[in-house]
């Protein structure tokens, strides 16, 4: 064993310092050929259209929630082919075993019929007399030394004859560290041949047997010599040493799992780039397509579809009938996502423009409003992208939040609907009864939108209609109606609302008053920031001057 496990740390640092060489040389080489020359000579097995190496490097660095398909598919074939090689390694060692078995019987019996021939059975008497005190036995003795020299296997060459009283010794070489017992000698009966006595006294054939006592293991091997008279006259005994046979398969087994390592790092790259090109990139490749699909709008949906088909994943087998169907779902879902867009849309500016229409019906009650809903409209839009241009309430102003605001602004006096014609038309100023009754105006549009927020699970833009509605009168310094609202405790939609309400009452003819010229009405606005209105609403109003010329030009009336 010693001698074994020397040899065995001597190859594995030989092979560890050659694969060391090897592998910084593909290192090397690798970093020194050229990017384009790599991708001619590269080993690939496309089942798709090819990835880009930006779309190869993304679909090969998905994590997974747990193990990875790739980890799985590599645990798996490791584990079979570790126990295929395991098994295969166990079988292998016991056939070896058998094999050397087989072979060691082999030798000893032709080492015992070739002793057994040059012993003269009717000089057995003699020899065991006189010794080696007679030429012949020496001659003898001498052939038999050369036959026990011819393999190292051979352990001890002796020849016995057998009696009741033990074994008589006729020739026993000598070895190293064992002198042979002289020629008349009595050994007893091993106690491992009790059971073949019988045989043995009776001068019968015995089948090898496999000892391990006091001489060590061994295969020993009898060859009875008979006379002519067909008398067995005694045995030539070859024993063959099985030390070695331990030795020999371990080595054999280090070879059988060295040739399986060899075999098993193959076929793990071979799997790896299986797996890799027909299972892992072809469904990670789908996970991006799907992943990255985009609903906003028609061009983007196309292109997401397109991305999809493009992939063009023909691998044959399950994986490519869910490519397929998941190809064929995901454009049947975006036509159906377009239909409903479309008709989301529609239904968007039906609803809007039924908003209107009850807006310009409350408005035409008065006969002084004009467009008055239309441009307090078109001003809060103004307002508001002027706003977020300037950074003003960023987790507020979104483009949801500015189209809830502007397409329920028209609501915003949907309250006057309540309010009798006389006193909406009344050429003069209001008695202070009058304007009690004109300020619950705000209150009753708030609870007339309130009672369509509980008809309805979506409240959408009701909900800031139902604010502008009800506190579009509210000052900012607090001294105004319904409720007497101050500062942010306004809804931020009404403090824009109070800006264009009175901007638009302004510039407009009423029953009671002329119009103001667009910049009194202006300074009016700038004059009553801080009190009337927000300050940082007034400044972006009038920051957005333009605009709100615009506007007011396009609404202009004569």
């Amino acid at each position: 064993m010693a001698g074994f496990l020397e040899q065995l740390g001597a190859d594995m640092r030989v092979d560890l310092l050659d694969k060391a060489i090897v592998c910084v040389v593909a290192a090397v080489l690798m970093a020194v050929i050229p990017q384009k020359i790599k991708d001619k000579v590269y080993l690939r097995g496309w089942r798709q259209t090819p990835l880009s190496r930006e779309a190869m490097k993304a679909a090969t660095s998905i994590h997974s929630r747990s193990v990875s398909l790739r980890a799985k598919i590599v645990l798996i074939i490791g584990l079979a082919t570790l126990l295929i090689a395991f098994g295969a390694t166990i079988v292998s060692g016991i056939m070896f075993h058998r094999s050397a078995i087989e072979e060691h019987t082999k030798l000893g019996q032709g080492v015992a019929n070739l002793a057994a021939s040059v012993i003269q059975p009717d000089r057995v008497s003699d020899f065991i007399q006189q010794g080696d005190g007679s030429y012949t036995y020496r001659r003898v003795e001498e052939m038999l030394y050369s036959i026990r020299e011819s393999s190292p296997d051979i352990e001890y060459v002796y020849v016995y004859r057998i009696l009741p009283d033990g074994c008589h010794v006729v020739f026993d070489l000598d070895t190293d560290e064992l002198p042979g017992a002289d020629p008349g000698e009595v050994v007893p009966f091993d106690a491992s041949f009790e059971e073949l006595l019988p045989d043995l006294l009776a001068g019968k054939p015995i089948d090898p047997i496999i000892t391990n006592d006091t001489y060590g293991w061994l295969l020993t091997v009898y060859q009875p010599i008979y006379d002519a008279q067909g008398a067995c006259q005694c045995y030539a005994c070859v024993d063959i040493s099985m030390g070695q046979l331990t030795v020999n398969d371990l080595h054999f087994m280090v070879r059988i799992a060295a040739l399986f390592v060899g075999f098993f790092l193959f076929i793990l790259v071979l799997v790896l780039w299986l797996a890799e090109y027909s299972v892992v990139l072809p469904i990670n490749s789908m996970s991006i397509a799907a992943g990255g699909f985009a609903y906003n709008s028609e061009e983007a949906r196309e292109h997401s579809v397109q991305a999809l088909n493009g992939l063009n994943i023909r691998t044959g087998d399950e994986i490519e009938n869910l490519y397929q169907a998941l190809a064929k779902t995901t454009g049947d879902t975006m036509h159906y996502i377009g239909q409903v867009q479309e008709k989301g849309e529609t239904i968007t500016k039906m609803q809007n423009g039924l908003i209107l229409v009850l807006a310009d019906m409350v408005e035409s009650r008065d006969q002084c409003t004009g467009d008055h809903v239309r441009k307090t409209a078109a001003y809060t839009r103004v307002i508001l992208e002027e706003m977020r241009r300037e950074g003003l309430h960023p987790d507020v102003l979104t483009d949801e939040y500015i189209d809830d605001v502007v397409n329920s602004a028209p609501l915003h006096d949907v309250g006057k609907i309540q309010i009798s014609d006389t006193l909406l038309n009344k050429p003069g100023r209001l008695t202070d009864e009058e304007f009690t009754q004109m300020k619950g105006h705000t209150t009753a549009g708030g609870d007339i939108i309130a009672h369509a927020i509980a008809l309805v699970s979506d409240t959408g833009y009701l909900a800031e209609a139902k604010n502008l509605a009800s506190f579009h009168h509210e000052r900012w310094d607090g001294k105004d109606y319904p409720t007497g609202l101050a500062g942010k405790d306004i809804p931020l939609s009404a403090r824009v609302m109070a800006v264009a309400d009175v901007f638009d009452a302004l510039v407009s003819r009423r029953s009671y008053k002329a119009p103001f010229s667009f910049e009194k009405a202006m300074d009016i606005i700038r004059e009553d920031a801080g009190t009337h209105f927000d300050p940082d609403v007034a400044a972006a109003f009038l920051r957005a001057e333009d605009k709100v010329r615009e506007v007011s030009e396009q609404f202009f009336e004569a």
